[in-house]
């Protein structure tokens, strides 16, 4: 099987490198298309495959297409591409709020997979979500959750609602929690840490609750019940939280990522 990656920014670098890795695809079969000339001569230094700058050279011989590119740009892409696409094709698609449908009208093909991934995927620690349209088969879908999953874990999901909807939790999550990090570093500072200090305190502990919980079959709500004691440190900061309605604003946050999510979809 031959596999193209079209973009080589950041998200095409790691599925290139990522099927590599997994021997998922010989370097001779995976061919990446990038129109910055410049670009280009940093892949092939990188030794990523096969790397082409016309799609003329690349599109019509590949058996599964990885469309790595910004979603504003996809209208140009498509009318680029679409000369040379055959209906046998797989196209796989990681750009943000742009559905299938428009995806089939816009190449003519209708074998298309969504998927959304987020930033971890580049260090082997991703979560993506993928949807499917009718006409991809079932061994189709097969390769294409074990390709999603050399960047991480991927879930398997029935309409492109859910995709949205990934899009708001684990696409955008990994700013939230960053952004509650950066909170309790500039805290940790504040009481006195240096920069260092304060980021290892924080990240660390970031780090343990995470694994704790995933380790152990107790919820979240359990486990902050067992760290916190009647009248001590712990319900002093959560009782802080919820004064403050933080739980909430986390949840209107991920909403109104969701509610964007869907405005861009409707961009076709």
């Amino acid at each position: 099987m031959k596999i193209l990656v079209i973009g080589g920014g950041n998200m095409g670098k790691t599925y290139a490198r990522s099927l590599l890795r997994a021997h998922l695809v010989q370097p001779e079969d995976l061919m990446i298309l990038e129109r910055s000339p410049e670009q280009a001569e940093v892949l092939r230094a990188e030794n990523m495959g096969v790397v082409h700058t016309n799609p003329g050279e690349c599109l019509s011989v590949a058996d599964l297409i990885i469309l790595a590119v910004k979603p504003q740009d996809s209208a140009q892409l498509f009318e680029t591409l679409r000369p040379s696409t055959d209906p046998q094709q797989v196209y796989l698609s990681i750009m943000a709020g742009v559905t299938i449908a428009s995806i089939q009208r816009g190449l003519g093909v209708e074998k298309v997979i969504r998927a959304m991934p987020n930033l971890p995927a580049q260090i082997g620690l991703g979560m993506t979500s993928y949807t499917a349209s009718e006409a991809v088969t079932r061994i189709e879908l097969v390769l294409v959750q074990n390709l999603l999953n050399t960047t991480g874990k991927a879930i398997y999901v029935d309409n492109e609602y859910a995709i949205d909807a990934t899009t708001a939790i684990s696409g955008s999550g990994p700013a939230y929690v960053l952004y509650f990090m950066e909170a309790m570093i500039e805290a940790a500072q504040e009481m006195g840490f240096n920069a260092s200090q304060a980021e290892l305190l924080v990240a660390q502990t970031f780090r343990g609750a995470v694994e704790l919980q995933m380790k152990n079959d107790l919820s979240c709500a359990e486990w902050i019940r067992r760290v916190s004691s009647k009248g001590g440190t712990t319900e002093a900061a959560m009782q802080t939280f919820r004064a403050t309605s933080v739980f909430e604003d986390i949840k209107n946050g991920a909403r109104a990522a969701l509610d964007r999510a869907i405005e861009l979809g409707k961009v076709d």
